[in-house]
């Protein structure tokens, strides 16, 4: 952190690293314990750092329970808004402790005890938070699998974690269609060697379910079961269980533990999104990913907020107007989505005509995080909206920010393409490839000093060597991000993409995700990629795949050119960037994120990323040919 820092941010960022034990021993003190810990860092098995040790306390009773008994059971806790139903359903946190604690007790009619293992397979729906929280709420461990993946990447997953019950619905609705989850459930239990002793399956009027000798029909096992109380575990006992999206083989199962994940989920909800007890929080994900762990779920539930579950397309090719329509509708303070999201709204809707009749007042923060924030998707958002668009840069295995603006902490001025600082707790360094710290605004490998901050994750399931070697290998002390970039003179961080986003033209290493900074700045783009392709002189060149904006009208030629001359001007010659090509779509995952990494395996001839994660096959189909040919 530069000198130059001063106030409420400095401070608290300073006394992070300085002093830990103190620094979190204070935070800790936003959540209920059992059983006050007696050691806050638990350095003695280092790199399997533990936080809260001696600690014992429950993540359901802190995120539902403690709400209602502070007197605050009518408050809403939560919103389901499904426009693909045409209903709109609201929890109280008396209700949902109700039916939290109901719902747990029927687990524990199937067995279910602490430390069991419970997957759940669920689309958008409030009995998915509810899932969740019961079993949270018996000390089990949750893992949620996201609604629609495959058979056999659920089947992998339930080996993985070997849950004694699975918890599914009859179907999913997406816009225009329906997904049967069942028979997909059903082949993934008929692929997996591990056997769970029941499956509860919520049934929904559009696919009704037909039920094997195993399966349990959610309404009838709530109907004949009973109530029943918080247990506390651990503060290292684990929560969670999230695997990685799109794995093959034994799967990479990043855990969560109890305690740290409480303690730093409450303070970035009101810290670094500025939102408390009353507000409403719409962040616009799926439970299957980790935003909705953290940001549908439990951080809002942890500080007393409100929180909207939306059934829908929420990224992707999500509807412009629906938008616009939830934050008016539920007087949503802070919206938190992907920026390829926001780059589908502002294709669909360019100058924001759908949201005509519609009151945004209400909404005071855009957040945007999954992937680099381009510049140009930045200003376009901030000049429709007037409010601060505000990145942040985090991961699956972190859980909360590792940069952010800390709006309720101290809002710091924003940079374009920057997520801004460091939050607390983490001691980020770039480094160059011998692992030494560069200088400010040099670029290199991002990695972070350990030992990590609460909520992190202390290993992965079952599998302690595979969290060295995945992540700890590569620098001593240090835990690898995976990505390159740089901080500046003012602490400010800037993720420019994977370190395999770096290609090599004629022994020069670029970065890609430079090269599409400058590319998403041209006024016709909407989104774009920019891969190496095989080149038999250079050995790679870049090629760059640009999605145009609705209504765009420009001749490709002179698109090239205008674009080609706008990364020499940026990046230089040595680029040798000379090609671009205009497609319909950019392949994504079903989280939304563009596939990077299998448009560069398909230019390299490597294996594909699984079916499952890919949002619409028919967009690789179109990319192969123009990805696999020689530049011209």
């Amino acid at each position: 952190m530069p000198h130059e820092q001063t106030g409420a941010y400095a401070a608290a960022y300073a006394r992070s690293l300085e002093d830990p034990e103190g620094f979190w021993s204070e935070v800790a003190r936003a959540i209920d314990w059992d059983t006050e810990p007696t050691t806050v860092l638990d350095r003695s098995d280092a790199p399997y750092y533990r936080w809260f040790a001696g600690g014992r306390l429950n993540t359901c009773w802190n995120a539902v329970d403690r709400h209602v008994e502070a007197g605050h059971g009518d408050r809403i806790a939560l919103v389901h808004d499904s426009p693909v139903t045409g209903t709109v359903e609201t929890y109280t946190y008396a209700r949902l402790r109700d039916e939290v604690a109901t719902f747990a007790g029927a687990l524990r009619g199937l067995g279910v005890e602490a430390g069991d293992r419970v997957v759940l397979y669920m689309p958008m729906v409030p009995q998915a938070v509810v899932a969740m929280l019961a079993t949270a709420r018996l000390g089990a461990v949750h893992s949620v699998v996201f609604g629609g993946f495959a058979p056999h990447e659920l089947a992998i997953r339930i080996d993985d974690a070997t849950p004694k019950v699975v918890v599914s619905a009859s179907c999913g609705i997406e816009p225009g269609r329906v997904v049967e989850y069942k028979p997909m459930l059903d082949r993934a239990l008929e692929l997996a060697q591990h056997e769970p002793s029941a499956s509860v399956v919520l049934q929904r009027p559009q696919a009704v379910a037909s039920m094997g000798d195993k399966d349990i029909d959610w309404d009838e096992l709530v109907a004949r079961s009973q109530p029943v109380d918080c247990v506390p575990v651990a503060a290292t006992d684990p929560l969670y269980v999230l695997y990685t999206s799109g794995t093959t083989g034994k799967p990479k199962g990043i855990v969560r533990d109890n305690g740290g994940h409480a303690v730093a989920l409450a303070w970035s909800m009101t810290n670094i999104y500025g939102v408390g007890p009353g507000e409403v929080f719409w962040a616009a994900s799926d439970v299957g990913w980790v935003v909705g762990h953290s940001y549908i779920v439990y951080a809002p539930l942890l500080v007393g907020a409100t929180t909207v579950l939306y059934e829908g397309k929420p990224v992707g090719t999500p509807d412009a107007s629906a938008f616009w329509r939830v934050i008016a509708d539920h007087g949503v303070k802070a919206l938190f989505t992907a920026p390829t999201a926001i780059r589908a709204i502002k294709k669909e809707d360019p100058t924001a005509a759908l949201r005509t009749g519609h009151d945004l007042s209400s909404l005071e923060t855009l957040f945007l995080a999954g992937e680099r924030l381009d510049p140009d998707t930045y200003h376009w958002a901030s000049d429709i909206l007037g409010i601060p668009v505000v990145d942040n840069w985090w991961q699956t295995e972190t859980g909360w920010p590792i940069a952010a603006n800390p709006r309720g902490l101290e809002p710091m001025p924003i940079k374009p393409g920057s997520p801004t600082v460091v939050m607390p707790g983490y001691d980020v360094q770039v480094l160059d490839e011998n692992g030494v710290p560069v200088g400010p605004g040099e670029e290199g490998n991002i990695c972070i000093r350990l030992p990590l901050p609460p909520g992190t994750l202390p290993t992965l399931w079952n599998d302690d060597k595979r969290y060295v070697d995945s992540y700890l290998s590569d620098f001593n002390g240090y835990y690898t991000t995976g990505d390159g970039g740089s901080i500046d003179a003012d602490g400010y961080v800037y993720v420019m993409g994977r370190t395999d986003d770096v290609i090599n033209v004629a022994g020069h290493r670029l970065s890609t995700g430079s090269m599409e900074a400058v590319v998403a700045t041209h006024p016709m783009v909407a989104e774009c990629a920019v891969i190496g392709v095989h080149d038999e002189l250079k050995g790679q060149l870049p090629r760059a795949f640009v999605v145009l904006k609705s209504g765009a009208d420009i001749d490709p030629e002179q698109l090239q050119r205008e674009i080609v001359d706008a990364v020499r001007d940026e990046i230089g010659p040595v680029a040798a960037f000379k090609s671009v090509v205009v497609v319909p779509a950019l392949p994504k995952t079903r989280s939304g994120k563009i596939l990077r990494r299998t448009m560069r395996g398909i230019a390299d001839g490597r294996p594909e990323a699984p079916p499952s994660t890919i949002e619409d096959l028919s967009v690789l189909d179109v990319l192969r040919p123009l990805l696999r040919t020689p530049q011209g």
